[in-house]
């Protein structure tokens, strides 16, 4: 694979499970070092970062809690100090709190958005000076949950649809040094899910198959590579919004 990353510093949020671990193992595969960010999932963050480690790059897991923006400015702080710069940020920690309009408490609603607008408003405050300096780029996760609007997660969809708006302020505030896109992953499924959901996913989207975490590494690249795209959110859902 090119190595088009070399020499770059990635920080990946929510990099220890599912998507988060494709795409720092993607970035990694491409020559980055990568600051793994955990939660909780210390385990599997650290199993990240050997398995980076022994592609020949840099890798650290770190600990932090998103919901607090002093541990958010720790975070990048750790890592400029651990890599001396910051490339890449992708915000893909994220919560997928069920909720519909009566069963929304004020937590979920607070839950929700902090952790899937607030965190990543903060995170790129904080980085945005490391990212100019470098012409860096962000990758947001969005979902189509912040397209199509999906009533059993009322404050996840609204939290999403933040995302979307967040990237499109972002492009325009932090250009042109620092190019802003997001991804909107849908009909994606991963090892563990439940198999039902797979029958529904191939029901609902044109092109009758589910995505990968591969899939969506794979865009994650292309959006930090394509020079002349910003503010732009990608759909990748096999065609299920269309």
């Amino acid at each position: 694979m090119e190595m088009k990353l070399n020499e770059k510093v990635a920080l990946v949020t929510g990099a220890g499970k599912r998507l988060g671990r494709a795409v720092a193992l993607r970035l990694a595969s491409e020559g980055a070092d990568v600051a793994v960010h955990f939660g909780k999932s210390e385990e599997e963050a650290s199993g990240v970062a050997a398995e980076i480690e022994g592609m020949g790059r840099r890798a650290i897991a770190m600990k932090a809690e998103l919901g607090s923006v002093e541990e958010i400015r720790a975070l990048v702080q750790r890592v400029t100090h651990e890599f001396g710069r910051i490339d890449v940020l992708v915000n893909c920690a994220a919560n997928f709190l069920p909720s519909s309009v009566i069963s929304t408490t004020e937590e979920i609603w607070d839950s929700s958005l902090d952790t899937n607008v607030k965190a990543p408003f903060f995170l790129a405050q904080a980085a945005a000076p490391w990212l100019r300096r470098s012409n860096g780029v962000i990758v947001n996760f969005a979902d189509t949950g912040g397209i199509l609007g999906w009533p059993g997660y009322i404050a996840h969809s609204i939290s999403k649809a933040g995302m979307i708006m967040l990237t499109k302020t972002l492009a325009k505030a932090l250009a042109p040094e620092v190019r802003v896109n997001a991804i909107a992953p849908g009909t994606i499924t991963m090892p563990g899910d439940p198999p039902e959901w797979e029958a529904d996913f191939v029901k609902i989207a044109p092109l009758k198959k589910t995505g990968t975490p591969e899939d969506v590494a794979e865009a994650v690249s292309y959006l930090v590579s394509a020079k002349f795209l910003t503010g732009h959110v990608l759909v990748l859902d096999g065609g299920r919004t269309v």
